[in-house]
């Protein structure tokens, strides 16, 4: 065992040696936020979806714009707003009358990297038509179906302070995204930083690529491979179950504050973002730390609290740490 778990290794520091020199690359332009990327990294590698909540200004489009250009993919920054179609998002048919044919005209959701900016603007059929974008990896026009580009990656954005004029989004394209996170204001030094670098009227140059998108394809291969433990996969049940029966791990004081459980794609979403987590740390086997690094962010949207949890200010986030505290570490 110890064998195999070298040569995952070997592979793993081999694989992921370009990693330290993209994160340095994209630090050339955004200063702080290195929670972010790390969790957009773990999202190209996981082949998940990001849902990201902050006030405005917190460098979202920046940062994932800039993993763009260090990856040389393609971009696209799509503004949600109420008035928004389907086809705005992912194409339409034109018709040529001089031919009297029909011809595809494709949308920007063609791309490798999405920023869905204040997705909650959208009416329910362009969500609609974004969850087969995200869940299927293709799109229909008309009676054809075409496969996105791979890799594909959405990161939705969410304003948390204004929320009128919103269609809240439903819970079964909320349970989609890999992640939800939540990301705060910069702390005085970097914010001192950012005042040195960004404040000018022009803007500091682009970064070059340090990586391709293969580069990110076979890491994906090479997280497939990394060796989970049944005691870690156990684990991850054991939390992913608490969250919906907590009475049986001792968790009774929950009970009123819980509406609904994680789902059976927490449990993939962990056991997935658990083995990126560790790719992006250079190992080649995972370890609870590694579990308890992205848990909160894989199971933040999918517990769902109670009317009384929110009377008595319970928020997910508390009832995940909760579920942490008590679970027993393997």
């Amino acid at each position: 065992m110890s064998d195999g778990i070298d040569i995952i290794n070997d592979k793993v520091r081999k694989e992921s040696a370009f990693i330290e020199g993209l994160i340095r690359e994209i630090e050339r332009v955004i200063v702080g936020q290195r929670y972010l990327i790390d969790r957009l990294l773990i999202g190209l590698f996981a082949n998940g979806h990001i849902l990201v909540e902050g006030v405005p200004g917190l460098a979202k489009t920046l940062s994932i714009k800039t993993l763009s250009q260090a990856i040389n993919a393609k971009f696209q920054r799509l503004q949600f707003t109420p008035d928004l179609l389907p086809a705005d998002l992912i194409g339409t048919l034109i018709f040529n009358p001089k031919e009297g044919t029909f011809t595809t005209k494709k949308g920007p959701i063609f791309a490798n990297l999405i920023l869905a900016d204040e997705i909650n603007r959208a009416p329910a059929k362009v969500q609609s038509a974004l969850l087969e974008a995200m869940q299927e990896r293709q799109i229909t026009i008309s009676e054809t179906t075409y496969k996105l580009d791979d890799p594909f990656l959405v990161m939705a954005t969410q304003n948390p302070i204004e929320q009128e004029g919103t269609y809240p989004l439903p819970e079964a394209q909320i349970d989609r995204f890999l992640f939800k996170i939540v990301i705060t204001y910069p702390s005085r030094d970097e914010e001192h930083r950012i005042l040195k670098r960004m404040a000018r009227t022009q803007a500091p140059e682009g970064i070059a690529p340090v990586a391709q998108t293969q580069d990110i394809l076979r890491a994906r291969r090479i997280v497939d491979e990394i060796y989970m433990d049944e005691k870690i996969e156990q684990y991850i049940l054991d939390i992913v179950f608490a969250t919906r029966y907590p009475t049986n791990y001792r968790l009774e004081e929950l009970v009123p504050f819980i509406q609904y459980g994680a789902s059976p794609r927490a449990t993939l979403a962990l056991t997935v973002a658990a083995r990126a987590h560790a790719f992006l740390q250079g190992r080649g086997y995972v370890t609870p730390q590694d579990v308890k690094s992205i848990g909160p962010d894989v199971l933040r949207h999918r517990v769902i609290v109670s009317y009384e949890a929110e009377a008595e200010g319970k928020t997910s986030d508390d009832i995940i740490r909760r579920v942490f505290e008590e679970i027993e570490v393997p």
